[in-house]
């Protein structure tokens, strides 16, 4: 009978995905929470469980396997010590001296009655039963990598795939509601107002009978669009594909982009350029913070000081991309956002670490800010982008 392997689920759980992120593969935290969940739902009885288990949490491609295959082994194999059983011919061998071979899917289906039809979509393999020649059916079901990209966070994404995610977002259109301008323009159909002159001039070519009434009427115009990135330490996963997000909205909607870590640094001029690689190196060389440490309240205080009363932030949409997690008090957050909250027209908040299961705005900043905004949205992948640019959208 085998032996019941003891784990501790969360440090087990840390320790597996940060080697496999140091060797190259995507996991994330939120991966990290799901397989200690696992491993807490359901203990391996043995290495072959604690395999699979880690497999289905960790592994979003096949192409990943030879690694996950090796880092897997590296960390589980040999844990004990071939001196302690040697000299005993009874003892069990030493973990990791087993041969190499990848253990097989555990089967939980019933004992079928009869042998699958031909042609159903299966693949026949060796199976594991009484003499090694029986065969199981074994169906393969794979997302297209379309499919998938779409729901993967970005965090998880190889560098290969996060080229091809960025070059979707640069055709995203963020578009914001109208506005009614205090301006007005000449108009055929029935306006609001008369306009006197434009009447009086018509009169003329009529021997003075104003025959025909020259109307005006408000125009309207998009709103303004401002979005801030946070490019500090905890959101780098996300910091390249956000910025090609702002990149996009400054060529598309003439938004003005901000980015902010412990200083506020406007990049709007920076991301005017075509080419998104060097669009992303002048915006790192002009923000000397990057990958720091976070200033919320201050980022927003100095925004709303230096550009927002100008008339920046008068009626705009503010887009604020950050996960809240900030070295400020709660209470000068609050006191940021809610002078950012008289100004905007709107305040639409995306958290990527939102859409983390269990995940509730308790962070002190994230808390606080919570209050003043109008929509709260992941923005973790390319699907939940588009509930970003459904909330900028929405006149409210």
């Amino acid at each position: 009978m085998a032996e019941r392997l003891v784990v501790a689920a969360g440090p087990l759980a840390v320790g597996l995905t940060t080697a496999l992120h140091r060797a190259g593969l995507p996991t994330s935290p939120e991966r990290a929470v799901g397989l200690a969940r696992a491993l807490r739902l359901v203990p391996p009885n043995d290495r072959s469980a604690l395999y699979w288990t880690c497999r289905v949490a960790l592994v979003t491609d096949r192409a990943q396997l030879p690694v996950f295959d090796a880092v897997f082994s590296a960390v589980f194999d040999g844990r004990l010590d071939p001196a302690d059983s040697r000299g005993d011919p009874t003892a069990h061998p030493a973990i990791g001296s087993e041969p190499r071979v990848r253990p097989a899917a555990p089967d939980h289906r019933p004992p079928a009655e009869s042998s699958p039809p031909a042609g159903s979509g299966g693949l026949s393999v060796p199976g594991e039963g009484d003499g090694g020649d029986a065969e199981r059916e074994v169906v393969l079901a794979a997302a297209s990598a379309e499919e998938r990209l779409r729901s993967t966070s970005f965090a998880e994404l190889t560098a290969d795939e996060l080229a091809d995610v960025r070059r979707v977002v640069r055709r995203i259109v963020l578009s914001t509601p109208e506005r009614t301008s205090r301006r007005t323009v000449p108009t055929r159909r029935s306006g609001e107002r008369l306009d006197l002159r434009r009447t009086v001039r018509a009169a003329h070519r009529t021997g003075g009978d104003p025959a025909r009434l020259v109307r005006r009427r408000r125009r309207t115009r998009p709103r303004r669009l401002i979005l801030l990135c946070d490019v500090s330490g905890s959101m780098e996963p996300y910091t390249r594909v956000f910025l090609t997000l702002l990149q996009a909205a400054v060529a598309g909607a003439r938004a003005e982009a901000f980015v902010f870590a412990t200083r506020l640094t406007r990049l709007t001029r920076q991301l005017a350029v075509r080419d998104p690689d060097q669009a992303l190196a002048r915006a790192a060389a002009a923000s000397p913070d990057w990958a720091g440490g976070t200033r919320l309240a201050d980022g927003v205080t100095r925004f709303v000081a230096d550009h927002g009363r100008r008339g920046l932030a008068r009626g705009a949409v503010v887009v604020v991309l950050s996960d809240g997690w900030a070295q400020d008090d709660p209470e000068d957050v609050r006191a940021a956002m809610a002078r950012l909250r008289r100004l905007a027209h709107r305040i639409v908040w995306v958290n990527p670490r939102r859409a983390a299961p269990g995940y509730a705005p308790l962070v002190g900043g994230m808390a606080a800010a919570l209050p003043f905004c109008d929509a709260f949205v992941s923005g973790h992948s390319l699907a939940a982008l588009e509930e970003v640019a459904a909330a900028v959208r929405d006149p409210g």
